[in-house]
């Protein structure tokens, strides 16, 4: 299956914890960062997750947000800090590429962002992503 979702970062289950409809996965990505998807229990049973579950964390590029810095004081838990590789601006929107530990991760933000953010090749950022926001695909 092809997908149009550019973001898909290898990593391994590290936890599951179910409720009545929904789970929090905690996921261990390659690159060794931690980051967390909140998916449904029904989920979690077709895909047989379980601590130790190879997985590919999804996240389509307009649920990825950037900060300059870590963020405090928001429940965004999912922070991952990475370096611009590249910017390509539009009219009004740009896409700017992030190098991660241990993969890449593209955000779509509005050209105002880019350039408030003073965001170029080489500039340090914090991705940040909902655990609502993050698909989780069996590898």
């Amino acid at each position: 299956m092809s997908l149009s979702i550019r973001n898909q970062i290898a990593g391994t289950v590290a936890s599951v914890t179910t409720g009545e409809a929904m789970a929090t996965v905690k996921v261990r990505l390659d690159g060794g960062q931690d980051i967390t998807a909140a998916i449904t229990t029904e989920a979690v049973k077709d895909l047989g997750l379980a601590e130790g579950s190879a997985v590919k964390a999804l996240v389509k590029s307009t649920e990825v947000s950037l900060a300059t810095g870590p963020v405090q004081g928001l429940s965004i838990r999912n922070q991952i800090p990475g370096t611009v590789s590249d910017v390509a601006a539009g009219g009004a929107m740009a896409s700017v590429k992030v190098d991660v530990e241990g993969g890449a991760l593209t955000a779509a933000i509005t050209k105002d962002a880019v350039t408030d953010l003073g965001l170029a090749a080489g500039s340090s950022v914090v991705a940040l992503i909902k655990s609502t926001e993050i698909s989780l695909a069996t590898a």
